[in-house]
Formats: structure tokens, C-alpha cells, sequence
């Protein structure tokens, strides 16, 4: 397992690595989009190799599935243009989610877990990856509490259903986390995540969750090491994969919060030896 997060440092190669190896990662994601200049990104992504840093994943956060028909055209197209720089630099995956029927990008809507947009899912990233054909990365979707991929089943259907050698998984089993059931039972459920994907996960993101004591139901991302997901189960799963998949922390404030989210991960992986 290859540890890594955000680093807000980019105006050089050196500097952007020098902060990642300060921070303790092995793995990063890009700092740059498909617009920036092919010779910074390729110094970015040179200098990551030379330092034995992954690039684990090119983000396409975008909706491909908006109601709008010119958002949806261009988000399509970013989608593409990002999985070709993912493809061109060598990252482990292009990443995004599958995105929305309303006008919220990562938003629920009524529609969002139809056979209507299951179907819609599949044609949209066959699309995507049809007209880049990667050779190196992947097109993945990262799991929601409400569209589809929301489960481990829902992501092994749209794999079949997709058929794709190009699409796989990106592992995000917080997002999936949407009942008191699958909270109390995680370390079941993160079994069962790895057990029917395992083989197609080329990327995860690490976070935490925390149910409140508020009627009705309310779960919270909180940091790794603040919540009550099994991370010792978690990473026990995980470092049963390829031992360069990367592990991405995200989603916090300030650098002092990922150092301690660094830490408790770190720890939980070192009580494990």
C-alpha cells in the first residue's frame, strides 16, 4: 500500500516532491488538469517517477450525466481529455463519480438509482473510454451514498455491464457507508467490498465516519482515526492487493489534520506487522 494525499506545493517538479517526501507519501495526485502545458505536466510526472512516488489518480470531477445538455456534452469531453493526460503521464486511474440526473454534480435526485440511469452510467462511460482507448491507466468511478456504483454488487454490475478492460474501481467504501446497518457491520462490509472487487481496484480514498445520536440518521465524514470504520480490517484487505495501490487521504481542513491522519493510519498499519 502506497500512502498519499493532496500537496498544495506545485511550482516546480522538485518542490512538489520535496513536499510529498516531507509529508511522508508515496503516492499523490496530479496537480495539474489536461489544459496545463504538456511539458510542466510531463516534468510533474517525470520527477514523481524519479522519486518513487505513484501518481495515483487524474480527477475528472465533472457531471457526464447533467440534465443539461451542453454541461453534460462538456463534461463528457472532460471527462476524455482528463483520462488522455491519466493515460499519457502513467497515473494508476482517470477518477470521478458518475455524477447526477439533478443540477447538483454529486447530488441525490430521485432518478439517480434507476435502471433508467444505470443504463445511462454505462453508455456514458463507455463513451468516455471508446474515444481515448488508454493504454495505461483506467476510467473509474468512485462509489456514492446515492447513484450508482452505491454498493459492491451495483459496482461489479456495471463492470459486467460496462465491458470495458479500461474501466475498473476506485474504492471509496466511506461513500458507500449510508445506513446504521452497513456502520455497525463495516468490517463485514469491507470484506465483502475487497472479496467482489479486489481484483479491479487500482485506487482508494481514506477517510472516516461517525453516526451522530440525532434522529433521524446522520453519518458524518469525520478524519481517519475519529470515526468507527475498521481500518484495521480496511488495510489488512487492502494490502492483500498490488503493494504499490494507493491510499488517498482527503476531504480535510489543513495540513496538521492530514499529518494526523497520516499518523493514525501509519499506526493502525504498524499494529498489523
Amino acid at each position: 500500500m502506497r500512502l498519499g494525499g493532496p500537496c498544495n506545493i506545485k511550482d516546480s517538479p522538485d518542490s512538489w516532491v520535496t513536499e510529498l517526501k516531507r509529508l511522508g507519501y508515496r503516492a499523490a495526485i496530479f496537480p495539474f488538469k489536461h489544459d496545463a502545458d504538456r511539458v510542466t505536466s510531463h516534468a510533474f510526472a517525470d520527477a514523481a517517477r524519479k522519486a518513487d512516488i505513484l501518481v495515483a489518480e487524474v480527477g475528472a470531477w465533472s457531471n457526464p450525466m447533467s440534465p443539461d445538455d451542453t454541461e453534460r456534452k462538456n463534461a463528457i469531453e472532460f471527462c476524455q481529455e482528463q483520462l488522455a493526460l491519466a493515460d499519457e503521464i502513467g497515473a494508476r486511474c482517470c477518477v470521478n463519480i458518475a455524477g447526477s440526473r439533478g443540477h447538483r454534480w454529486d447530488g441525490p435526485h430521485p432518478e439517480n438509482l434507476s435502471q433508467a440511469t444505470f443504463e445511462l452510467i454505462v453508455e456514458t462511460t463507455q463513451t468516455i473510454i471508446d474515444a481515448v482507448k488508454p493504454k495505461r491507466s483506467f476510467y473509474c468511478l468512485e462509489s456514492m451514498p446515492w447513484v450508482f456504483p452505491d454498493s459492491p454488487q451495483s459496482y461489479l454490475d456495471l463492470l459486467k455491464a460496462i465491458d470495458r478492460p479500461a474501466c475498473s474501481v476506485h474504492l471509496d467504501p466511506v461513500n458507500m457507508i449510508s445506513s446504521p446497518e452497513r456502520y455497525f457491520y463495516n468490517a463485514e462490509f469491507l470484506r465483502e467490498c475487497f472479496k467482489l472487487l479486489g481484483p479491479h481496484i487500482k485506487s482508494c480514498h481514506a477517510k472516516d465516519i461517525k453516526l451522530q445520536k440525532e434522529l433521524t440518521v446522520h453519518l458524518d465524514e469525520v478524519r481517519p482515526g475519529l470515526g468507527f470504520l475498521d481500518y484495521k480490517v480496511f488495510l489488512t484487505e487492502l494490502n492483500k492487493l498490488d503493494k504499490d495501490t494507493p491510499l488517498i487521504i482527503e476531504h480535510l481542513p489543513n495540513d496538521a489534520e492530514y499529518l494526523l491522519a497520516a499518523k493514525h493510519i501509519r499506526e493502525v498499519e504498524a499494529s498489523l506487522s
